[in-house]
C-alpha cells in the first residue's frame, strides 16, 4: 500500500522529533515478531524510559540524515525497529538485549550514540553497565568515603584522647581508694 506524501513527511517529522530528543538509537531487525511481543517490548522500554517504533528504512535515513547523525545505511535494510534513547542509553539497551536473548526473531543491528555508529557488540556492553540508579549510588560513595574517613581519624583521635584521661583519671582514683 503506497503512502502519500503527506504520510511521509509527518512518518520523517516524527523521526526527527524523536531524534532531538535522545541520546542514542539502537537499531534491530525485528522479522518475525508478532505484535504481542513487539507489545511486550515496547512495555520493557518504556520502563527505561525510551520508545520503540518500526520505521519505514528511507524516511529513518532521511530523518537521521536531517538530525545530522552520521550515515547507517547499512544497518537499515529489512524490517527495522529503532528503540529511541530519551535519558537512559544503558537501560534501553539491555531492555532491547535482554528482550532479543528471549526471543529468536529479534536481533540487534548496531546503533548510533551521540555523533557516533555503533556496533551490535558496543551495544551489548552498553547493556552491561550498571542502571543509571547504581551509578549514581557508586559515585556518592566515591564522593563520601574521604569525608568518612576524615570523621573516623578525627573521632580516633578524640577516642584516644578520652582513653588516656579516663586511663589517668582512674589510675589517681586507686591509691585514694587503696588509702582509705
Amino acid at each position: 500500500m503506497a503512502i502519500t506524501r503527506e504520510k511521509k513527511e509527518e512518518l520523517v517529522a516524527s523521526y526527527l522529533e524523536k531524534l532531538v530528543d535522545c541520546d542514542g538509537i539502537i537499531i534491530t531487525d525485528y522479522r518475525g515478531m508478532t505484535v504481542p511481543q513487539v507489545q511486550a517490548l515496547r512495555a520493557k522500554i518504556r520502563e527505561a524510559e525510551g520508545s520503540y517504533l518500526i520505521v519505514k528504512n528511507t524516511l529513518a535515513k532521511r530523518a537521521l540524515q536531517e538530525a545530522g547523525l552520521p550515515s547507517v545505511d547499512k544497518l537499515l535494510t529489512g524490517t527495522i525497529g529503532i528503540g529511541f534513547c530519551a535519558k537512559n542509553v544503558p537501560g534501553v539497551a539491555k531492555a532491547i538485549t535482554d528482550f532479543a536473548k528471549g526471543n529468536e526473531a529479534m536481533t540487534v543491528k548496531g546503533g548510533v550514540m551521540g555523533k557516533s555508529v555503533i556496533t551490535e557488540a558496543e551495544v551489548k556492553q552498553l547493556a552491561s553497565l550498571p542502571s543509571l540508579e547504581v551509578l549514581r549510588a557508586q559515585l556518592l560513595g566515591v564522593i563520601n568515603a574521604p569525608a568518612s574517613q576524615l570523621v573516623g581519624v578525627i573521632a580516633g583521635g578524640v577516642r584516644q584522647l578520652v582513653n588516656v584521661v579516663n586511663a589517668y583519671a582512674e589510675k589517681e582514683a586507686e591509691p585514694a581508694a587503696v588509702e582509705a
